[in-house]
């Protein structure tokens, strides 16, 4: 009488490199060990994808009506996690190899690579088959049933403690189509058992697989990857659920963009502007919030190198299936590719901007005022997209009713004739800018003026320089070429040129090192004199910034040029007063001076000018 016996499974001797290989995977290849469940369930969703491609061709296939879903089980008592799909399935010899691909040419390649420096070297690939062997990162021991969907082939299990072997038997216990992956958790991965814990993992990594993932019966990917829909299809109520979801966010979106391309990369990418800057009122620095995925699989939620600096108030998702990945999918192999991606979906975006200011100026005027500031960092930093960013600023001008705005390029349709310079002015408002001294002359003139009133403008006229050929010149500078005004009448007590240069002689005499030179000037209308700062480049802004970083050393005395309106009343009366009393005339020339610096934001200590002023008001 003869009986029937299970085949003994067969066991399998890891060469020594492999024990090796399996040694750096579990303990130097990831930086987090929750990424093993990403990484199975990116097998899952793969296997699944490739049984819908075989039902297009295939007739026959193993438990046909089987739906394709990814189930997920925890068992914190047998501390266990079990992830199985139903999807294309494995026989013996694919399970061997499959798993086995590190223990062939794959394993060689790797070790030679990281033999080479690959551990710090961004050009290995994900082409080694290891992302399965991050289990054991987790797990003390693995075991994997599969069965192919050939319906006449049998199942078979893998097991393997991740240390000299693995071993392969039949498996006549498993009868449905797919893989199931038995995971035992080691004593310190006991949290990877528990519902919550997995669940935060999936949401985070595996929220958009586009096969259902049910964690313990429960539907966990429900919100669907909307980049990858037509516009078409989607509701804008879609768009902010999707919005709120990915973000974190409670507000709705101010702006959208969705768009894909195929050349010179295959990217699919869904961008929200956010209803508030979240740098807003001094909070802190807002990081990089666009997710990088490779086919709807988390790579970073916040990757640094892939949008410029300056659009780190951006919120959505940028996806491609051109991205090579590092063994690890943890950091991209190829940063110029990268930088590629970043430098398309960057232009789109300014595209998008730039066709909205367009169509619906005022709805771009309202995303400026709120988002302006991080357009003028790039324009100011980034010379990639700096012609794109410097047509989106917006300023206020002479030209523009107070809260309206002029772009560059408008203002160079007004240019007058023969004008070849754009003409700003920075101060703390347009209120204070215009009661300045520094507008009257181009007033006179007829000329536009742009008003610089956030702390940044100065910084961006100096980087950007020019614009259509013209350059940004500041009307205060000593740079700014002003065309001949209007002049107005003789009066009644006019200064001669004599004495307006034996008046300037004297004030350059009297007030000494404080000022450069002294000259009659063509600038001025209304007040009787201004400063002109000597260093173009020491701003006001800049001066003081200087001052923090240089609280211990001496204060350098500012120098300016000092300019004269001869045919204003203080400046007759001053040269009169001049001959008749000296020491007066010397004190009105310093008070003059501090005027004019106080005018131009350059004046810093009261102290000598309050004595002063008490002084001559005894004089009255």
């Amino acid at each position: 009488m003869s009986t029937d016996t299970a085949p003994a499974p067969q066991s399998f001797e890891f060469q020594a490199e492999i024990k090796q290989l399996l040694d750096i995977v579990i303990h130097s290849l990831y930086t987090e060990k929750e990424i093993f469940i990403r990484e199975l369930v990116s097998n899952a969703s793969d296997a699944s994808e490739k049984l819908r491609h075989l039902q297009l061709t295939e007739k026959n296939i193993h438990d046909a009506d089987r739906p394709l879903e990814i189930t997920v089980t925890t068992d914190e008592k047998a501390k266990t996690l079990v992830i199985e799909d139903a999807g294309i399935g494995m026989t013996r010899d694919e399970l061997a190899k499959n798993l086995g691909t590190i223990a062939h040419s794959g394993s060689k390649a790797f070790l030679k690579a990281l033999g080479e420096g690959g551990q710090k070297n961004s050009n290995l690939i994900g082409q080694f088959g290891v992302g399965f062997y991050a289990a054991f990162m987790a797990a003390k021991s693995v075991e994997v049933f599969s069965k192919s969907w050939q319906p006449d082939a049998p199942a078979y299990v893998w097991r393997s403690e991740g240390t000299g072997n693995y071993t392969l038997e039949p498996a006549p216990e498993y009868t449905t189509r797919g893989t199931k992956i038995v995971l035992q958790l080691k004593d310190d991965a006991e949290d990877f058992a528990k519902k919550h814990r997995v669940e935060d993992i999936l949401k985070k990594y595996s929220a958009f697989v586009s096969f259902p993932i049910k964690l313990d019966g429960d539907h966990v990917n429900t919100v669907t990857a909307l980049w990858l829909r037509s516009k078409n299809e989607i509701t804008d109520e879609e768009y902010t659920a999707f919005y709120k979801f990915q973000a974190h966010a409670y507000d709705e979106p101010r702006l959208r963009l969705h768009f894909t391309a195929d050349a010179p990369l295959q990217i699919a990418s869904l961008l929200f502007v956010p209803k508030e800057n979240p740098e807003k009122f001094g909070m802190q620095r807002a990081e990089p919030a666009v997710s990088l995925y490779c086919r709807k699989v988390l790579i970073d939620s916040r990757p640094k190198d892939l949008l410029p600096e300056w659009l780190r108030f951006m919120k959505g998702v940028v996806d491609s299936e051109d991205l090579p990945l590092n063994i690890s999918r943890e950091t991209m192999q190829d940063k110029a590719l990268l930088e590629k991606i970043g430098k398309t979906v960057t232009s789109r975006f300014l595209k998008f901007l730039a066709d909205e200011a367009k169509a619906r100026p005022e709805t771009y005027d309202a995303f400026y005022a709120e988002f302006g500031v991080f357009l003028k960092e790039g324009a100011a930093l980034d010379w990639t997209h700096k012609d794109g960013l410097v047509k989106l600023l917006r300023y206020e001008s002479t030209f523009t009713e107070a809260g309206k705005t002029t772009s560059l390029a408008d203002y160079v349709t007004r240019l007058k004739e023969g004008q070849s310079e754009i003409y700003y002015l920075s101060g703390p408002s347009r209120a204070a800018i215009e009661a300045g001294p520094y507008l009257e002359g181009m007033k006179a003139r007829g000329l536009e003026v742009l008003f610089c009133v956030e702390a940044v403008d100065e910084y961006v006229m100096n980087n950007v320089r020019e614009f259509d050929g013209k350059k940004l010149v500041a009307a205060d500078s000593p740079d700014a070429k002003l065309p001949d005004a209007p002049k107005p009448p003789a009066a009644d007590g006019d200064l001669s040129e004599d004495q307006v240069k034996t008046l300037a002689e004297w004030l350059k005499t009297t007030l000494g090192d404080r000022v450069t030179e002294v000259k009659a000037s063509d600038r001025l209308v209304d007040s009787p004199a201004l400063a002109i700062n000597a260093d173009r480049f020491m701003t006001p802004q800049m001066r003081r910034m200087m001052m923090a970083m240089k609280k211990d050393e001496p204060e350098a005395p500012v120098k300016v040029s000092l300019e004269l309106n001869p045919r204003h009343a203080v400046i007759k009366r001053l040269a009169a007063t001049r001959e008749a009393n000296p020491e007066r005339a010397t004190m009105v020339a310093e008070q003059i001076l501090d005027n004019a610096l106080i005018a131009a934001g350059l004046f810093e200590d009261p102290s000598k000018m309050v004595a002063r002023l008490y002084k001559l008001l005894e004089q009255l």
